[in-house]
């Protein structure tokens, strides 16, 4: 039988509300201090008690409202974020399309940073040399390779990111809304450049609001709703339970609107003056 390739067991991690994830250690003194001032904790969960395998070859989209844990998802896949609860492993180096600029440094030229980047994805400088002309010629930043980074604009940043980073041979691909910047032609290009990867038999996990690009690259969808698990099928089906999701909130939404302003008309028919027997025969 074939071994997942990425494996999450009861998977879960916490945050304190108002406080971003810096470190295990950190944490740990962070609430023993809240707790000796009597503070009660605010933790929340923004994955708890998510199970999946995913398999080489597969490509799955990870379908979500905002806040729902998506790219919490792929930060605990990359072991960027350490689980509270659980593991998630998995057999293989990731390329991941999540922060492209992200290991940039901006007093570096562009070229400084291609070698840069690409060392730390673990790219010798032998494989990095031979994908140099490849990831220039992607970027189209031909005239700026020796300009320092910090004079460029963010839209090349992107361009530079995406192009060292699709240049990886690791066999496991996480995209997160890469696809959602740049102009339409580079949107292509990424498309054309994604395309091919999958058929080079990469894993994808991708991450996108984009019913059409979810459909075009994945055949199983996962969704998560309030950081648990709810859907793992075809992509098609997690749609649906997105959709279904959606309405059920917007149903609650709009009936507590009503509540709401049946509470408020009620309370200000109370509060008017009460008319006194006799007041108006009076008046006139």
């Amino acid at each position: 039988m074939e071994e997942p390739i990425i494996q999450a067991r009861d998977l879960g991690i916490c945050f304190a509300k108002g406080k971003q994830k810096k470190g295990r250690v950190k944490d740990l003194f962070v609430r023993r201090a809240a707790n000796q001032k009597g503070v009660a904790a605010q933790d929340f969960w923004p994955l708890r008690h998510v199970n999946f395998d995913i398999f080489p070859g597969d490509a799955v989209g990870i379908i979500g409202r905002n806040g729902t844990g998506k790219s919490t998802l792929l930060r605990l896949i990359t072991g960027v974020l350490i689980p509270d609860e659980g593991y998630v492993r998995r057999e293989g180096r990731v390329a991941p399309l999540i922060a492209l600029s992200a290991g940039f440094s901006g007093d570096l030229t562009g070229r400084e940073n291609v070698n840069l980047v690409g060392a730390l994805h673990g790219m010798t400088n032998k494989e990095i040399k031979a994908k140099y002309d490849e990831i220039v010629e992607f970027s189209e930043l031909e005239d700026f390779m020796d300009t320092p980074l910090k004079h460029y604009s963010s839209g090349m940043k992107v361009r530079l990111g995406f192009g060292v980073i699709t240049q990886l041979p690791h066999p496991i691909l996480l995209v997160d809304e890469a696809l959602a910047v740049g102009d339409a032609a580079f949107k292509r290009k990424c498309q054309a450049v994604i395309a091919g990867l999958l058929k080079e038999g990469r894993t994808l996990v991708f991450v996108s609001h984009s019913e059409g690009d979810l459909k075009k690259y994945c055949k199983r969808g996962i969704f998560l709703d309030a950081g648990t698990l709810v859907t793992d099928g075809t992509v098609e089906e997690a749609l649906d339970s997105y959709k279904t999701a959606e309405k059920r909130d917007a149903d609650a939404r709009a009936e507590r609107k009503q509540r709401e302003a049946a509470a408020k008309a009620a309370a200000e028919q109370a509060a008017a003056p009460a008319l006194v027997p006799g007041a108006v025969e009076a008046a006139t």
